[in-house]
């Protein structure tokens, strides 16, 4: 679309890949450039903040609150040099576009742009929700005023989070641990992750038992002839199941009126129904119906790619960031299931082409979203454009991770437009009388789908990955009442009641939507921050709390509890949401958060307690740092509390000693003494501290564990966990547990072969000894001082003489290895015009230009990073500079001569200062837990806030 003869424009998006494909669509008079996301924003840190400001008490705050909350913007380090060339820009046009995202952080952007660039032509702000050119085209002939009310709404979410990170994130340091960080999402965030392990850990499993019949007709006739069925009542009262339980006493609730089955009950009732007859008492058929799934909005598409595609949150938004910017689908950022009325046409269309006519249902369909505050001026995240592509069309053009995403809201957009799923449910109730007399009841269900409607195309996926899919059938045979059946077999099975699930990242995301807390732009950033905190750890999807987020979950549920309540949290969401619309002002929310005076808006509890200011100084005193970072377990056999300690080097366990008294706090520690701590190894989840794990972590304060008795000396075989890891020892024997083994599934045939290495493998020509056994960097053979690796760790017990010395004769591997090459060239940084690559280094993969590095991130991965994320990274290391060089040791000047008497004091003095510093440190050492490094990424000089 050609510019006003004479007339040029400058439209200025976020990224580098959005502006090569708007500047496509645009035509000559036009110049697209990217401002690489936001350009301002508040100090991180007291470097940040110029010069003359240096000296106001807010500035620390990067807010100052006394005057109406005006921010301090600065602009950062690694945007300077773009600044430039778009203020050097917006010198040489005639108008200035601004087509940011389209929304609220997009709207802010869009703000700073203006009051940092200070152009002197007109500025417009073009919107679109997709990347297409009728959609770039139309954006530019209806541009719009940047609207005040978004910007405001935004400023005052970013200058909430700042004031509650930078006044609760510094309790955390004094009362808990340094340079953690508070945040009022993460927070809240951190606390449903916590509550969750708090319900496993509380819960007591049950044992409950039942009967699977598997039954058949005489005369199948077309259906199946057998089919099983489940014992579900005795003598008319119902066979209790999972939820008859209380999950903390695994005892059943009270008022159940249930029969519970245990193992002797149910396999005796299994003999005494053999060979008795069953019968058809009861048969009702339903018609099936399912509606399709509503489009995807940002939430609903973390929580599918994880379940389906097993990407995190982060993952997946970076994912679809690239396929918006490059005009596949529509803006990613999205709480509307709305759909324009041009893509339901496109839909529509494209199902008749695919699936036929009888797949489309006579009217289209519309959803009504149920996200409070949902933008519903928006549209869901669909494919682009007025015809949608396939994924087959698009297959070439996509990396893999790209297609799998697209694939997947393609699907999801084309069945919400689709029809019902139809069909029939039956249920059957089935009797038996066994030789007792016994009125045994058993129930089963089927399922059959006659037209799949929308299943066609898209199916979705369940947290529990033992649900059936919604497309499986189960069919029954054609069964009526009074219908004589036979037992072909009857199984009594046990089954176990479970704890909750552990939040996914998916699950999560779905529960902060749930409760109305955060955002679809926040959701991602949430789930990297309580990892990078180290609140959170992952094993597989699950999200584990750590002790750390048991400690400052439990601070801000004594002192600050309203910080982290639900409704309150919400409810902040919620005025943020009005001050959006225009409806409530900004400083007047922002006033009664802080200060406590509440003109008609902000939380009224936290304006009657003074404020958040008021709230974290005034109680600051009240705190016991000890109990704050003290855990309670449970109490053992000898009526000792065992508890969890957060100490300076990581979580320790700890109990009271006999009689309930507590040694003297050796020098540098919290308290306690070395015989009642033990160390809490690394990735030991929470809940899996059970009575019995505990004792076997006490046991020696190192986690002994008898695995039995040497058969050849009568010694006995422990295993024991030592600075460099798990090893087994017997005697004066010791080896480390091979990488393939866990200390868990050790057994004493594997610990004896252990204890077998070195293995004499035979003595050469020459007479000297060959020995396999497992060093620091694998298995080997060794002949004297000569060393030859091995493939594998099995081959220390079965390489024979000739093949040890075959590998001692061949040559050594001299020298450095070849260079390995890169592990993606990702192109050219469009900062510095410098070729980046990722390579695979010690600590993990880097991206590099050459000159500078920077590591992956947790949670990045090679194949995802784009190039303006890498760009991003080694623009924040060069602003940091290159590492400060170490300083060559400085010479020892030479040693002045003394007298002999002075030499005589001197020493005495040095030899009386060395018994003091190592009495001090073997002290210090006996006192403290073994030591563990603290919480990786939680090194931040400042809080994040959210």
């Amino acid at each position: 679309m050609p510019s006003k003869a004479g007339t040029t424009r400058l439209v200025i998006v976020e990224s580098p890949a959005k502006a090569k494909t708007i500047s496509g669509y645009l035509g000559p008079g036009y110049v697209v450039e990217a401002s690489f996301g936001h350009v301002r924003d508040l100090p991180r840190n007291a470097a940040d903040v110029p010069a003359k400001y240096k000296g106001e008490s807010w500035a620390r705050l990067g807010v100052d609150v006394d005057n109406g909350f005006h921010a301090l913007y600065v602009v950062s380090a690694d945007r300077r040099q773009q600044i430039s060339k778009l203020v050097k820009l917006a010198k040489e046009v005639d108008e200035i576009f601004l087509a940011t995202d389209e929304d609220r952080e997009g709207e802010a952007i869009a703000w700073h742009l203006v009051e940092t660039l200070k152009p002197k032509v007109p500025v417009k702000r073009m919107v679109f929700h997709e990347i297409t050119k009728p959609a770039i085209q139309a954006a530019v002939a209806n541009p719009r005023e940047i609207d005040r009310d978004l910007v405001d709404a935004q400023e005052a979410r970013r200058i909430l989070d700042r004031l509650y990170g930078y006044e609760v994130s510094p309790v955390l340091w004094k009362k808990v641990m340094p340079k953690l960080s508070a945040g009022r999402v993460q927070s809240v965030a951190t606390r449903i992750v916590v509550e969750r392990e708090r319900q496993r850990m509380a819960f007591r499993t049950a044992e409950y038992w039942d009967i699977l019949a598997t039954l058949a007709v005489a005369n199948a006739g077309e259906g199946p002839r057998a089919f099983n069925a489940t014992l579900i009542a005795l003598n008319g009262d119902r066979i209790a199941t999972g939820k008859d339980f209380e999950p903390t006493t695994g005892r059943v609730r009270a008022g159940a009126g249930v029969v519970h089955l245990d193992e002797g009950g149910a396999r005796g009732l299994a003999a005494r129904l053999e060979g008795r007859p069953f019968t058809v008492t009861r048969v009702e058929e339903k018609p099936y119906r399912r509606r399709p799934y509503a489009p995807f909005i940002t939430s609903t598409l973390q929580q599918e790619a994880a379940r389906k595609l097993r990407l995190s949150s982060q993952q997946t938004m970076r994912t679809a960031q690239r396929l918006y910017e490059n005009g596949y689908i529509t803006y990613m950022r999205t709480d509307s299931v709305n759909l324009s009325e041009t893509a339901i046409s496109a839909a529509r269309r494209q199902i008749v082409e695919l699936y036929g006519e009888r797949s489309v249902p006579p009217e289209p369909r519309r959803y009504t979203g149920k996200v409070k505050n949902a933008q519903e001026a928006h549209e869901a995240i669909r494919p682009a454009g007025d015809n949608f592509r396939t994924p087959g069309e698009v297959a070439k053009e996509l990396s893999a991770e790209e297609f799998k995403l697209y694939e997947l809201i393609w699907r999801r957009t084309i069945a919400s437009q689709m029809t019902d799923a139809v069909g029939s449910s039956v249920s059957v109730r089935i009797r038996a009388v066994s030789t007792s007399q016994e009125e045994a009841d058993f129930g089963a269900t089927g399922k059959t789908i006659t037209d799949p409607g929308f299943l066609r195309a898209y199916v979705e996926s369940s947290d529990d990955e033992n649900a059936e899919a919604e497309d499986a059938e189960r069919r029954l045979p054609t069964l009526v009442k009074d219908q004589p059946l036979t037992a072909d077999e009857l199984v009594a099975q046990g089954h176990h009641t479970q704890p909750p699930s552990r939040y996914t990242e998916a699950s999560l995301v779905k529960a902060l939507e749930e409760l109305g807390i955060g955002r679809p732009s926040t959701y991602a950033s949430i789930m990297q921050t309580i990892q990078d905190r180290g609140y959170v750890t992952k094993r597989g999807q699950a999200m584990i709390p750590t002790f750390l987020a048991f400690a400052v979950i439990g601070l801000m549920e004594r002192h600050y509890p309203r910080l982290i309540d639900y409704d309150f949290t919400a409810s902040m969401e919620n005025e943020l949401d009005e001050i959006a619309g225009g409806d409530h002002a900004a400083v007047d929310f922002l006033t009664a958060f802080y200060f406590g005076s509440s003109n008609g808006a902000g939380d009224q509890d936290i304006a009657r307690s003074g404020g958040l200011k008021k709230l974290v100084t005034e109680n600051l005193s009240e705190i016991d740092a000890r109990s704050v970072n003290s855990i309670p377990l449970f109490t053992d056999s000898d009526g000792r509390e065992i508890v969890v300690r957060v100490g300076r080097y990581g979580p320790y366990l700890q109990r009271e000693l006999p009689g309930g008294e507590q040694p003297a706090p050796a020098e540098g520690e919290e308290g306690g003494a070395q015989g009642d701590r033990a160390p809490i190894p690394e990735g030991l989840a929470p809940d899996e501290l059970t009575p019995e794990k505990v004792h076997e972590l006490f046991l020696g304060g190192s986690g002994e564990r008898k695995l039995g008795d040497d058969p050849a000396t009568g010694e006995p075989i422990v295993l024991k966990s030592g600075r460099f890891g798990p090893y087994v020892s017997s005697g004066e024997r010791k080896s480390s547990l091979l990488r393939s083994q866990t200390p868990d599934s050790l057994s004493l045939e594997e610990a004896l072969r252990l204890l077998s290495l070195p293995r004499l493998v035979g003595v050469a020509p020459d007479g000297v000894e060959v020995f396999a056994n497992n060093g620091r960097y694998g298995p080997y053979v060794k002949r004297g001082e000569e060393f030859r690796s091995l493939e594998s760790e099995e081959q220390m017990f079965t390489v024979s003489l000739d093949e040890a010395l075959a590998l001692l004769a061949a040559p050594k591997t001299r020298g450095r290895r070849a260079a390995a090459p890169p592990l993606r060239e990702m192109g050219v940084d469009p900062l510095t015009e410098k070729p980046l690559v990722i390579k695979d280094g010690r600590f993990g993969p880097y991206v590099t230009d050459g000159e500078f590095n920077a590591s992956l991130r947790r949670g990045q991965t090679p194949e995802a990073l784009s190039l303006e994320e890498a760009s991003e990274m080694l623009a924040e290391k060069r602003a940091k500079g290159p590492a400060p060089r170490k300083k060559a040791a400085a010479k020892k000047a030479p040693a002045k001569k003394v007298t002999a008497t002075k030499k005589t004091a001197a020493a005495s003095k040095s030899t009386a200062a060395k018994k003091t510093t190592t009495a001090k440190a073997t002290a210090a050492r006996k006192a403290a837990p073994a030591k563990k490094a603290a919480p990786k990424k939680a090194t931040a000089a400042r809080p994040a806030e959210e």
